[in-house]
């Protein structure tokens, strides 16, 4: 893994993702590229007061913000420009290529209903990065035990899996595997992609009306420090991702979730 990327918001930024950001990046030895958001008006395009062009100022804003944090490893401060940050962003992975983004759950939303709120459930909806989401109040620690919930064991693209098996690699993860046979499990589900059975240390199947019921019934056996599942047209984020946001009521995860994107 060679990028790590956090994006932040216009308001004061949230200790625990930024933090978090910081320590996995440096545990994979990755680049971690810390961005903001920025418009240059057309008609004031070029120097600003002092010599400087808006993306420096936004630059930095964000290394002042950055000196109250432990910063370990490589970092680049890169603000993105454009009128919406999602696509902004998209459009630099397009360039650069983006192999992990850090999200806090709800970013600037206020809306304790929700779990994800539209920025960064937009990210996960809208755009092809894995995504790591980072609850608010959760501090970093080594992950040691990764819980992975998946429906069907079909991977068309094995390239999905890099982030998860770098962060296995990095941190000597184990990875428990708990296949939840929801009502509109097929018997093709059970077939397992090759290179995902051999990163699964153990595996437990359980029969529930969702994967989150699933999940919930399964945390407290396995304690990970991490959960892991995919985004896929068929499988745990069709309904949810109707729209951006998710309701806690739908879903919610009090540690770490990877998100990995297989291809449709």
């Amino acid at each position: 893994m060679k990028t790590v990327f956090l994006p932040l918001g216009d308001k004061p930024i949230s200790h625990y993702p930024v933090q978090y950001a910081i320590e996995i990046s440096a545990a994979l030895g990755a680049t971690l590229i810390v961005s903001r958001l920025y418009r240059e008006d057309a008609r004031s395009r070029g120097l600003l007061k002092g010599n400087l062009t808006v993306a420096e100022i936004s630059s930095q804003e964000i290394q002042k913000e950055l000196e109250n944090f432990e910063l370990k490893g490589d970092y680049k401060i890169i603000p993105v420009e454009g009128d919406d940050l999602i696509e902004a962003v998209a459009k630099f992975h397009q360039k650069e290529n983006i192999d992990l983004i850090v999200l806090p759950p709800r970013h600037q939303d206020i809306h304790e209903a929700y779990f994800l709120g539209s920025v960064s459930g937009g990210f996960v909806k809208k755009t092809d990065i894995p995504a790591l989401i980072v609850p608010e109040g959760y501090g970093f620690k080594p992950v040691k035990n990764i819980l992975m919930a998946i429906k069907s064991g079909i991977i068309k693209d094995e390239k999905v899996l890099l982030p998860l098996e770098d962060i296995m690699k990095a941190e000597d993860a184990i990875v428990r595997l708990l296949q939840v046979k929801t009502p509109d499990y097929l018997p093709e589900d059970s077939e397992f992609n090759e290179v995902l059975g051999k990163l699964i240390s153990a595996y437990k199947s359980s029969e529930n009306a969702t994967l989150f019921q699933g999940l919930l019934e399964h945390l407290n056996e396995n304690y990970p420090d991490m959960l892991c599942v995919f985004r896929r047209k068929r499988g745990f984020f069709t309904k949810l991702w109707e729209e951006s946001r998710i309701k806690k009521s739908d879903f919610e995860s009090r540690i770490p979730l990877l998100v990995l994107k297989e291809a449709e």
